[in-house]
Parts: structure tokens; sequence; C-alpha cells
């Protein structure tokens, strides 16, 4: 296969410090174009990385073989399912959409046009925590789980303002954050039967789970917590002792990972484990956890 023609749909901060840079350097793939909702701000990051800019995002879509997306989740459902009618391969970011019938009209429209597809979860494609969830899934067991991720990002001085959005400051640490602790927990433990929430302090969300295994798990997650005790942990448990989720190197090398898996997907025609349903069973899981917190 030739070189993928990837698209770039998004200009914000996480399109310019981290979609944009790692298509423009791969070796695997060309960025063949930027379209935004802003087109002073796609002009200005398709220049830096000697690109298109596209003034009409069919027009991206006709002329690229896959599309990375780097927008707010209830954007990129709608945006990628014409993208999948187009024929490209999808890279989409987490989560795919903040309803489950978006979710699932994105994965019905890949399904249709038979396109290849790559959620992007960081810590699932970071090499060293990758590695990590691969070994201890293969080694099974597990008593319980827990992913705790309280990020300081609305605390009073708490993260970079740059990277604030509408979507984020609704849909708070469960949405944001949520998708991270599954995409660790359900390729360990199984996936979800059950799930528990409660709603605690700011934007936290208290999630039990069971799941599959017979393994039970909790979550926190939030975006509001005390800058002090920010920070993010997830271990397991079982008779053999404790296993801890090693650091990982920022968002770089992960995503170039992401693109790799797309790449071989388009390729072979095999589904990676994080392609679009994977990112639908999220949203489910998701949506009924805010449900539970909802009715409490």
């Amino acid at each position: 296969m030739n070189r993928l023609r990837i698209g770039l749909v998004g200009t914000g901060p996480w399109a310019s410090a981290t979609h944009a840079p790692a298509l423009a350097r791969h070796p695997g793939v060309e960025l063949g174009g930027i379209w935004g909702r802003r087109p002073e701000a796609a002009a200005a990051l398709a220049a830096t990385h000697a690109t298109t800019a596209y003034a009409d995002v069919d027009e991206l879509f006709a002329a690229s073989d896959a599309v990375a997306f780097a927008v707010p989740p209830d954007v990129q459902a709608p945006l990628a399912e014409r993208a999948a009618a187009a024929g490209c391969h999808l890279l989409l970011d987490k989560p795919v959409a903040t309803t489950v019938e978006g979710a699932r009209r994105l994965a019905a429209a890949a399904e249709r046009a038979s396109v290849a597809s790559v959620v992007f979860f960081t810590v699932r494609f970071a090499p060293a925590t990758s590695a990590w969830i691969a070994e201890q899934t293969a080694a099974g067991g597990w008593f319980t789980g827990r992913a705790d991720w309280y990020g300081s990002f609305y605390a009073p001085d708490g993260g970079d303002p740059a990277f604030s959005s509408p979507w984020r400051a609704g849909r708070g640490g469960l949405w944001d954050v949520g998708p991270h602790a599954l995409s660790i927990l359900l390729p360990v433990l199984g996936d979800v039967t059950s799930v528990t929430a409660a709603q605690g302090a700011g934007d936290t969300a208290h999630l039990i789970l069971r799941h599959t295994s017979g393994a039970s798990s909790t979550a926190a997650l939030s975006l509001t917590a005390p800058v002090k005790c920010a920070g993010l942990s997830v271990e397991l448990r079982s008779e053999i002792g404790t296993a801890v989720l090693p650091s990982w190197d920022g968002p770089g090398d992960a995503f170039r990972t992401a693109v790799d898996a797309l790449v071989e997907s388009a390729r072979t025609g095999t589904p990676h484990a994080c392609d679009v349903r994977f990112g639908v069973r999220v949203t489910e899981i998701l949506a009924a956890a805010e449900e539970r917190i909802a009715s409490a």
C-alpha cells in the first residue's frame, strides 16, 4: 500500500500540539490537508506543516484516504459519518460521541463503508502503558481493579486555559477522563455487566463496575480536583499481588502508534481492538453511569 494520505479535522490546541506534528513527521503517511471550523486557523496550521487548508470539509474527505479528528465528540461523530461514506478510514478521538445513538450511527457508517477505524486512547497506545496492559491481560485472574483519574483542569489554579472547551466543561471528568480509565479496565477485566455511579465534589464521578471475568473495579474521575492532590493511578489486585500502571511520556509517541495501528488495519482489513465498536461500548458504559448519577 502507498502511504496513506490523511486529512486532519480540527485546529485547536490538541490538533496543533499533537495531531498535525505527528502526522507531518510520520514516515508512513502524508498529511494531506487540514479543515477547521475557523478557516484562518486552518490556513495557519496548514502553512506551518506545508499542506493544504480546505474550506470545505467534504473536499478534504474526497482528497483523503483517511481522516484524523481533533474536535469535540459531538462534532466529530456526524463529520466522521460523512468521512466514512466518502471511503475514508477513521482515526477518532475519545469519546467517539457523548450519546449512544450518535456513537452507534458512526459505527454503522464505518461498517457500511468497510473502512478501518482506530480510537485514540492515549494510555492504550503509549508504549510503556500499552505493554503493561497487554501483560496484565495475558496474566488474567484479577480479583479487582481501581482507576483514579484526578485532574485539576478546572480547579481555580488548575490547567492550561487554552485547552478549555465548552464540551469538556459541560460533560466533566466522566466523559473526558472516563474513556481513558475504561480503555484500561475493559481489556484486562472484561466487558462491563453492571454500572453503579455517584456524584462527588465538583464534577467528580465515582463508578463501581462488574466485569465478565467476575472481577469488580472502581473508577474516580474528575477535572476539578485541587491541584495538590491531582494525579492518576491504576492498580490491579489478585492472589499473585498488585500490579500498578507505569508512567509514560506524553501523547506524541502514543499518537504515532495509533497512526501505525490505523495504517495496519487499513492494509490488512483486520479490525483493531480499539476500533469504533470499542468506542461505542465505552460510550454506552459512560451513558449508563451518567443516567445512574442523574437518577440518584
